[in-house]
């Protein structure tokens, strides 16, 4: 099966419908999804294509978004443009069948330029961080991803960036339950992970966080597990503390076994025979 079609089918969208009457065209020519702006979309190199119509050209530029998916939601929306002629049946369009959402879009902004007779679309996605498993009372499980702006996220986003090669690097794993599941905690927990170095973060194998609030860290190093109780507070600190501890036990070609962040006047190492 190609790989657009295994897209299609996980999006469950073969295209972009819509039929927009005709009204006079805005003065405002620009729009921008500014109440979710993503800081890292300046600083993506975007991938961009080149098209025209009868009436004006138009470029798509995808960001870190992946290419196919977006690219139907572009046509869609140039569609839009074609038959509105307007960028407020496009804002429109975008806002009622909630596409931002459908096609895992943190950002985007749409201009027209009525002198070059040039639509240009921008888009960009967030980047996934963790495979999350949500469960309750131990048992029952759902999944999703965790993405870089906090968001949770369809797990068929990770499978539309492995197919266009967008994702190559294995995910860890989070572990959540049902009743922690809040804006606030999972901003905490992206902002836990983002903020750990490229070392420890390749390094990073699975996050649970238990119904008490207690957080444990487990890590691979060397194919060896290290597991790292950090506690219900002080996350961030802790997190720089166990990147040092990390640093000089790996100069010293120790692995522990152990690492206990509870009490930070009191961090606790463990090694086993092995090490």
């Amino acid at each position: 099966m190609p790989s657009w079609l295994i897209i299609a089918i996980l999006l469950g969208l073969w295209g972009v419908p819509g039929v927009f009457a005709s009204i006079p065209d805005s003065s405002t020519l620009v729009f921008d999804m500014a109440e979710e702006n993503d800081p890292a979309a300046a600083e993506a190199v975007p991938a961009a294509t080149e098209a025209k119509t009868n009436d004006f050209a138009y470029r798509t530029s995808f960001g870190r978004c992946p290419a196919r998916p977006v690219g139907m939601l572009a046509l869609g929306l140039v569609k839009a443009f074609e038959q509105g002629k307007s960028l407020r049946h496009v804002k429109k369009f975008m806002v009622q069948e909630k596409l931002a959402s459908k096609y895992f879009i943190s950002w985007y902004k749409i201009e027209f330029d009525p002198l070059k007779k040039s639509l240009q679309l921008n888009f960009d996605c967030p980047t996934p961080l963790m495979k999350v498993q949500i469960y309750k009372d131990g048992q029952n499980s759902y999944d999703a991803i965790l993405v870089d702006n906090g968001e949770l996220y369809d797990p068929a986003y990770e499978t539309i960036l492995r197919t266009e090669q967008k994702l190559k690097q294995d995910l860890p794993f989070l572990a959540l339950p049902v009743g922690e599941i809040d804006s606030t905690m999972q901003r905490q927990v992206t902002n836990l992970i983002k903020n750990l170095d490229q070392n420890l973060r390749q390094r990073l194998s699975e996050v649970i966080l238990a119904e008490s609030g207690d957080l444990t860290i487990i890590l691979a190093i060397h194919q060896r597990p290290t597991s790292v109780f950090v506690g219900q507070d002080a996350w961030e600190q802790k997190a720089q503390k166990l990147q040092k501890i990390i640093t000089y036990l790996e100069a010293q070609q120790k692995v522990p076994s152990i690492i206990n962040l509870m009490n930070l006047k009191k961090v606790v190492v463990k090694f086993n025979n092995k090490s």
